[in-house]
């Protein structure tokens, strides 16, 4: 019995020490797993980046705001309107052909003062100026009896502004005989065939158009005595029709189709409105 006493305490002796034993292991286990929180300070940096992009979209708007503010449109509203000047149509001229064209050649685009007539004043309608700087009109459209011609010619920016300017000349047109010189709703063809057919006193329309039916044979401009632009209305952007890129290109192509020589020889008035 003694001897199986003994044994039996042998065992839970050996038990405890391996049990001891094995502690020591998780303990050492522990220790090595102990740096593991490391990383999550790593995590904690991003988080730093983030707050950087919202100060840049906030300078970003800051600017585009600033930079809204100023407009052509703003500046002119504020501005005080100037009547347009034959200097002013000289001028354009220079700088549009300044790249393109030498300095003899731009002296021969100057145009004597001769062939202007007086500008309006902005104290003008459309109908009393042009009663101011042709005062014999009914003796002029009387004579008047040749066909894909005009006398007189009115050039703007649009169709709706053409429309506008016919309404506001009754007082001056009387029986005269006016004709719409613009692309909207109308085909050119269709516009050749009526200055085929019919004796035209008055043609108001676009540069474009007016362009197109010269280079079709449909409009003479030998007989034309008074050519006009609509030169100080405003759209609703507050620009000029000159003010356009590209109702000025138009403007002066068309210039160079006649014009210049005509007024050159003193047969064709030019007229701001």
């Amino acid at each position: 019995l003694l001897e199986k006493i003994n044994f039996s305490n042998f065992q839970t002796l050996y038990f405890l020490e391996a049990s001891e034993g094995g502690g020591e292991d998780t303990e050492v286990m522990q220790q090595e797993t102990v740096p593991v929180p490391a990383p999550a300070k790593k995590t904690k940096q991003p988080k730093e980046c983030f707050l950087i992009q919202p100060r840049g979209k906030k300078e970003d708007s800051t600017k585009t705001r600033k930079r809204r503010k100023k407009k052509i449109t703003d500046v002119l509203a504020k501005s005080e309107p100037k009547p347009g000047t034959p200097a002013d149509l000289q001028q354009l001229m220079k700088d549009y052909y300044s790249s393109s064209r030498s300095v003899i050649e731009l002296e021969e685009l100057n145009l004597p003062d001769s062939c202007f007539l007086k500008a309006n004043d902005l104290t003008h309608s459309l109908s009393s100026y042009l009663k101011e700087i042709c005062p014999k009109w009914v003796k002029l459209r009387k004579n008047h009896s040749e066909k894909k011609s005009i006398l007189m010619l009115i050039i703007c920016s649009s169709a709706i502004r053409a429309l506008e300017l016919i309404r506001s000349m009754t007082a001056f047109r009387g029986d005269s005989k006016v004709m719409k010189l613009f692309a909207k709703h109308i085909k050119v063809q269709e516009q050749v065939k009526l200055l085929e057919k019919r004796v035209v006193h008055l043609g108001v329309g676009t540069p474009g158009r007016i362009k197109e039916l010269i280079k079709q044979g449909g409009l003479n401009l030998n007989p034309l005595k008074f050519l006009v632009f609509d030169w100080n209305w405003r759209d609703q952007k507050l620009r000029r029709m000159m003010d356009i890129p590209e109702i000025r290109k138009e403007v002066f192509e068309l210039l160079e189709m006649g014009v210049l020589s005509l007024c050159k020889s003193e047969s064709l008035k030019l007229g701001l409105f």
